[in-house]
C-alpha cells in the first residue's frame, strides 16, 4: 500500500493552508497514493497560545471542507490534527480522520501536552488546550493505525498498548521544535518507537517559521518496522511516499521476538 506525508509550513488562514494542501493532494493522486497524513494542527496553525478563529466542530464548514477533500481526490486523509471546539467550548488539539469516501473514521485527542522551559522559550499548550483522555485506535483499509500528536512521542506506553491491540502503523502528527530538533530528538525518537513495536511508523512534521512565535524542525519520516527511513522531507513543503508491505511487520516480529 503506497502512503504519503505533506510537510506544511501552517498560517494562521485556513485557506491558505487547504489550498497548499489540495496542491499536494494533486500530486499524490498521480503518484497512485492511497493514504496521505497531515501535521498536526495543519488547518490553522495557532499563534502561540491564542485561541484560534477557525475552529473546526463537526458539522460545521471547517469540517465539511476536510471532508470535502478525502471525497474529491479519493484519498484517504489521515493523523493529521485540528484545534477543535468541544460541546462544552472546549479546545481541543484532535486528530481527524477520513478515508477516501469521506467516512468519519473517528478522531483522537492529544493526551500529553508540550510542556517546556527552554532557556530561550517556555510554552504550556495547556493554557490553550484541554487534554485528551482516550488513547485511539482506527482502521483504514488494511491498516491499522495507532494515533498519536507530536508531544506524545515521548511516552513510549502510548505506543505499546497500540501495538498490543494490534497496530501495524503508528501515526506521529507534529509541529515539534527547532532545538529538540536539531538536537536529533525527532529522528531518535520517531525510529525508536518504529523499532520497539516492530511498526511502521508515519511522523509528519511542520516546517519552518510558521508565525513570530512558532518554528518548527520539519524532517518528516516513513519508517519502517526495522527502523530503516523509507522517506525523509529533510526542509521544506512538499509531499513523500512509500510503498508499505505490511508483511514486513510479522517478518520482523518473528525475526526479533519482544513478546512470548
Amino acid at each position: 500500500m503506497k502512503v504519503g506525508l505533506i510537510q506544511l509550513c501552517s498560517t494562521l488562514l485556513p485557506e491558505e493552508n487547504l489550498s497548499k494542501i489540495r496542491k499536494f493532494l494533486e500530486e499524490a493522486k498521480r503518484e497512485q497514493v492511497e493514504a496521505v497524513f497531515l501535521p498536526e494542527v495543519f488547518y490553522s496553525m495557532p499563534v502561540g497560545m491564542e485561541r484560534p478563529l477557525s475552529l473546526v466542530k463537526k458539522g460545521n464548514a471547517h469540517f465539511e471542507n476536510l471532508q470535502k477533500l478525502a471525497r474529491e481526490f479519493s484519498i484517504a486523509i489521515l493523523g493529521g490534527s485540528v484545534c477543535y471546539e468541544s460541546e462544552k467550548g472546549e479546545v481541543l488539539n484532535r486528530a481527524l480522520n477520513f478515508d477516501k469516501e469521506g467516512k468519519d473514521l473517528g478522531f483522537y485527542d492529544k493526551i500529553n501536552l508540550f510542556r517546556c522551559n527552554l532557556p530561550d522559550k517556555k510554552v504550556d499548550e495547556g493554557e490553550l488546550f484541554t487534554e485528551g483522555k482516550t488513547p485511539k485506535l482506527i482502521e483504514c483499509g488494511p491498516l491499522k493505525i495507532g494515533l498519536s500528536i507530536c508531544f506524545d512521542l515521548r511516552f513510549p506506553r502510548l505506543y505499546q498498548d497500540y501495538r498490543d491491540q494490534g497496530a501495524n502503523l503508528l501515526s506521529i502528527s507534529s509541529a515539534f521544535t527547532v532545538p529538540t530538533g536539531k538536537a536529533g530528538h525527532w529522528n531518535i525518537l520517531v525510529r525508536a518507537r518504529a523499532i520497539e513495536n516492530q511498526c511502521f511508523v508515519v511522523a509528519c512534521n511542520q516546517w519552518g517559521p510558521n508565525n513570530e512565535k512558532t518554528e518548527t524542525w520539519g524532517h518528516s519520516m516513513i519508517v519502517n518496522p526495522w527502523g530503516e527511513v523509507l522517506a525523509e522531507a529533510d526542509e521544506g513543503e512538499k509531499l513523500i511516499f512509500a510503498e508499505l508491505n505490511l508483511e514486513e511487520v510479522e517478518l520482523v516480529r518473528k525475526r526479533v521476538v519482544l513478546k512470548k
